[in-house]
């Protein structure tokens, strides 16, 4: 049985594509911010020994969500496993094997959209954030690439390049 959300009227205005490329804009947004804080190096003699390397080490984990997102995009804009292995340097059936797991659980999300936490008490949801809330993520990353990205010149950057779903007649 499909469970309901607070999000899913919001939801269903997108299509899956624009909640893929939504959820890649948010990791991409989390790369960038956490690549910003191994910029600056006044802050250097208060980091203890091996710190910027935790640094470093959480924008590899960070940029391996940006890559599953970027997966899950992909497949559901049509691209074929041999296009996305061509990028990764290996074979279609590699890549699949690969994300296959993650993709499984993107498409699980839809129809099962929480899961319970450790306790049994707290509905976890399963979609990423940007998916399973879209319009607030939209604003989010408006602003994020507004404020961010000089030589754009869009008031909806990230919003106005989605593909939205056809509404019901």
């Amino acid at each position: 049985m499909t469970e309901t959300t607070p999000y899913d009227a919001d939801r269903a205005r997108f299509t899956r594509q624009a909640l893929a490329r939504l959820a890649l804009c948010d990791h991409a947004a989390a790369v960038a911010d956490g690549a910003a804080g191994l910029v600056a190096t006044g802050n250097d003699p208060d980091t203890g020994p091996g710190g910027r390397v935790s640094q470093a080490f959480q924008l590899v984990e960070l940029a391996e969500r940006a890559l599953v997102s970027a997966v899950t995009y992909e497949r559901e804009r049509g691209s074929s496993w041999a296009e996305i292995g061509q990028y990764l340097g290996i074979g279609p059936a590699e890549a699949e094997a690969r994300f296959a797991a993650d993709l499984e659980g993107w498409a699980t999300a839809f129809d099962v959209p929480y899961r319970l936490d450790d306790t049994g008490r707290k509905r976890v949801p399963q979609l990423p954030t940007a998916a399973y809330d879209p319009v607030s993520a939209c604003g989010r990353l408006d602003t994020w690439a507004r404020n961010r990205l000089v030589l754009v010149d869009d008031k909806h950057p990230v919003s106005s390049g989605l593909v939205m779903a056809t509404p019901e007649t």
